[in-house]
């Protein structure tokens, strides 16, 4: 191993950190990989690696951060709160941080590697809310007894990412496009595989330790420019740009979240700051870290090229929660305190109970439901109208599914093979709610087939959403199971029925 002590990855399982992990592996590292949900970082490819050591932290729980810095000399810090429904992001990342150095002093950790955002503040264009935090959290990081190299980069090009996603969908399904004046701002993007090579190269040199260091690809251009050239590489017509002065990059916020399936989240704090230039003013980094830097072009190349062979390593949708909610875990009723609704129906079935549950873990995405699509789809569109996930992003595969995966509006939470499939849902609710596919064999050759939704109402509005919908969760869900029995080729022996939760 080239290093004695662990190195700790905070956001092991985002878009950078989920690629950043299997490198450091591949180098030699041995690798504390950190995140909310333990069984999320195992289902991922590398999640079994002997050098690997998976640890659940969660950076508003001091406790927990702590027990992940322990043992460990270097930690990336590849967290931010965008995606975070409730609260203020700017104001969650400030108490992330300062828990972070608490951490670190407490531990003795020797150096913090964070990734930043790029940008500065120019006279009439204030830096926006999001490029302030980051740069915000920068600064709080260095006031701790750990070295902190700051990487300062801009938009991030490859498959997968938000800044990818976003210019793709928009030149893929908008002929026309109403833009501010951003669309002419100057910017200077950066290769996924460019930003992995800096921070790994920032651990193995000690002269980075302590620095702000400005990151960025070969080529500086506008987005109108990076439109273009996106759309040469994917071979789709130059979508015609009109800038209008009206269109403020908060109200372009909105149309970009109903076209892209990019979390809003992240949508808007990245619209926003596209209003500022984003070019480096600083390229010591290129001495310190010399890497071949890859071109816009060759970037945005090679990320169509892995997301039409469907071999994307980490996406902007892996960003969710993956742990199964508290209220959903527990069943007493005291704890419950009688307010969780459940809806359950089950049938049963002869034949092998593989060939279901390879029907049950296709479903969503291109596969669809199993019965009502029209109906997911309008629900699906009605979420995007209210900012939500949509139906859009639909699945990273086809045919299997893991800890961790978007599918569809909803976020997989537990994935037992042959046996239970929970989902917790993304969309927007007056409550959370659950959906559990459950088989369970009785005898010779004869499974049961259980599906049921949970729903934790938010107030009166929350309990008419429920009651509501009786009605057509009950149809659906009669219908969805045969559906599910009849494609997985096997005889269904009784009719769904509806049954008590378990």
């Amino acid at each position: 191993m080239k290093h004695g002590k662990r190195v700790l990855v905070l956001g092991s399982t985002g878009y950078v950190g989920g690629r950043l992990v299997p490198l450091l592996l591949e180098k030699g590292f041995r690798v504390r990989a950190a995140g909310r949900s333990v069984d999320k970082i195992m289902a991922r490819p590398w999640g079994s690696h002997p050098a690997l050591e998976p640890v659940q932290a969660d950076m508003f729980d001091p406790s927990s951060l702590m027990r992940a810095v322990q043992g460990c000399d270097t930690a990336f810090y590849l967290v931010h709160s965008m995606t975070k429904r409730h609260g203020d992001f700017s104001d969650m990342d400030r108490k992330a941080a300062y828990n972070m150095v608490e951490a670190a002093n407490e531990m003795g950790l020797r150096r913090i590697i964070y990734l930043s955002g790029l940008g500065e503040d120019q006279e009439g264009k204030p830096l926006s809310k999001h490029l302030q935090s980051r740069a915000e959290v920068g600064r709080i990081l260095a006031l701790g007894q750990a070295e902190c190299t700051t990487l300062r980069a801009a938009m991030v090009l490859g498959s997968g990412s938000a800044s990818f996603e976003i210019l793709r969908y928009l030149c893929d399904r908008l002929p026309v496009m109403l833009t501010p004046r951003w669309v002419n701002t100057l910017c200077q993007p950066i290769s996924i595989r460019n930003v992995l090579g800096y921070l790994e190269g920032c651990l193995e040199n000690e002269d980075t330790a302590g620095q702000t260091l400005d990151i960025g690809g070969p080529d500086v251009l506008t987005y109108a420019e990076l439109f273009s050239l996106y759309a040469e590489e994917a071979g789709v017509r130059k979508p015609k740009l009109i800038a209008v002065p009206f269109v403020s990059p908060r109200l372009s916020s909105y149309w970009v979240n109903l076209i892209t399936p990019v979390p809003v989240g992240l949508v808007r704090p990245l619209v926003d700051g596209l209003r500022n230039e984003v070019v480096c003013r600083d390229e010591r980094i290129r001495e310190m870290v010399p890497q071949e830097l890859v071109s816009c072009r060759v970037a945005i190349r090679r990320a169509l090229q892995k997301t039409e062979h469907m071999a994307v390593d980490s996406n902007c949708f892996d960003v969710g929660d993956a742990c199964i909610p508290e209220w959903a875990a527990r069943h007493d009723a005291p704890y419950a305190g009688g307010t969780v609704k459940k809806i359950c129906f089950a049938a049963r079935f002869q034949g092998d109970v593989s060939h279901v549950w390879k029907t049950v873990e296709r479903i969503g995405g291109e596969h669809g439901w199993y019965y009502g699509d029209p109906l997911w789809r309008l629900r699906g569109w009605l979420d995007r109208l209210m900012a939500g996930p949509g139906t859009s992003r639909g699945r990273r595969d086809p045919e299997k599914t893991r800890v961790g995966d978007a599918l569809d509006f909803w976020r997989v939470v537990d994935v037992d093979e042959n046996r239970r499939l929970l989902l917790r849902a993304e969309m927007r609710l007056p409550g959370e709610a659950v959906l559990e596919f459950r088989l369970t064999p009785e005898w010779e050759n004869m499974v049961e087939l259980r599906m049921e939704a949970s729903f934790m109402p938010r107030g009166l509005f929350g309990l008419a959403y429920w009651y509501g919908l009786y009605p057509l969760h009950m149809v659906l869900f009669t219908n969805m199971i045969e559906n599910i029995v009849s494609a997985a080729g096997v005889f269904l022996y009784e009719h769904p029925k509806r049954v008590p939760p378990l």
